[in-house]
């Protein structure tokens, strides 16, 4: 039996009770193939800060490191911590473990009702890479006489040539594998859409831009296609059936991608993955729709985000088989009908949802 070292940080407000949702998927997969996962919690959250006056200890990257993979359900509470404090836990996770690629699939379900019209599960199929350790999110920048007339903040965002072109390769090498073209007249089996602002960011993405098209050039059977992230947002909303794979920036990828859960449903339906390709680190599963602090305890919080993100860590595991039983179970669970959350239109409980789900999975 295979077995994976899972370290569990449930986070704030809604974030425990979706990691037992994942873990009760995950011990459905136990039961059904010979995989077994040893998972570990940790108590890291505004909560901690509070006691400890750091989100993670000062070693959390040498606890973290030993693991498989790492499931964090969500972090922040404004009212308890400032949220650029919260996030550094986050980004210190993603820079620290070289997640250099987040992945964010946008599909919808059978059953599930999209506020765009015409998406079907059979119109919507695209996905967003975004690049993840460096660009707007760099950290870099400083106050100047805050609070003073004269004051003034910088943010410097960076964008090398070697995080720039490995995100954008991993783009489309998933382009490639997804063949959602299928080979035209053209012979063209994908596309990659490059996500940009070049017309007034005139240093930062005209270098994205350069970069981008160098490594399309060893991408013959890839269609290329740009777009502006400010159109983009609309082409997401008029034509969203058009999109195959999406690259962007860090601050561009983490924008739209809100917007493509909405048109997938919901923020509840949006899973997320923080890679690092070459596994010499533990990469990072999520459910994106935030900790929610205002629903703690109350149970009405869809937990299908958090299901997929446990799908996109099997699949990063190699366990391809298991990730699709749970994908083609969730589909089967939401076409009924039968179950729904609050978000849906439902009353169904956070764990009656997980609860079905783990159940087709075993059936």
């Amino acid at each position: 039996m295979k077995q994976y070292r899972l370290a569990m940080i449930p986070g704030d407000g809604v974030g425990p009770e979706i990691t037992k949702e994942a873990e009760r998927v995950m011990d459905a997969i136990t039961k059904k193939y010979s995989i077994k996962f040893d998972t570990t919690w940790y108590d890291w959250s505004c909560d901690y800060y509070l006691k400890n006056g750091e989100m993670m200890p000062e070693n959390g990257l040498e606890i973290l490191k030993p693991y498989d993979s790492i499931f964090l359900g969500c972090i922040g509470d404004a009212n308890k911590v400032a949220d650029h404090v919260s996030l550094t836990m986050l980004l210190a996770i993603r820079k620290g473990f070289d997640q250099y690629v987040n992945v964010r699939p946008i599909k919808i379900f059978p059953g599930v009702y999209s506020p765009v019209k015409g998406v079907t599960p059979e119109t919507l199929d695209m996905v967003v890479i975004r690049e993840n350790t460096e660009g707007e999110y760099a950290g870099a920048g400083g106050f100047h006489k805050m609070g003073w007339p004269e004051g003034f903040a910088t943010q410097t965002g960076y964008f090398t040539q070697k995080g720039t072109e490995r995100a954008v390769r991993y783009a489309f090498d998933v382009a490639r594998s997804r063949k959602k073209l299928k080979g035209g007249d053209d012979g063209k089996v994908g596309m990659v859409t490059n996500c940009t602002k070049s017309n007034a960011l005139n240093y930062s993405m005209v270098f994205w831009d350069f970069v981008y098209n160098q490594v399309a050039e060893d991408y013959p059977d890839i269609k290329t296609d740009m777009a502006l992230v400010d159109a983009m947002t609309m082409w997401f909303v008029k034509n969203p059936h058009y999109f195959d794979v999406i690259v962007a920036s860090n601050l561009f990828g983490d924008i739209i991608t809100d917007l493509g859960a909405m048109i997938q449903g919901g923020m509840g339906f949006a899973a997320g993955a923080n890679i690092n390709p070459e596994k010499d680190y533990p990469s990072m599963f999520e459910p994106i729709h935030g900790s929610a602090p205002k629903y703690t305890g109350r149970a009405i919080v869809n937990p299908v985000a958090t299901i997929e993100s446990v799908r996109m860590m099997l699949e990063h595991l190699d366990e391809q088989e298991a990730a699709d039983d749970i994908h083609n179970s969730v589909a089967t669970v939401l076409g009924a009908g039968e179950i729904k959350t609050r978000d849906m239109g439902g009353d169904a409980k956070t764990h009656e949802l997980g609860e079905a789900i783990a159940k087709q999975i075993l059936a």
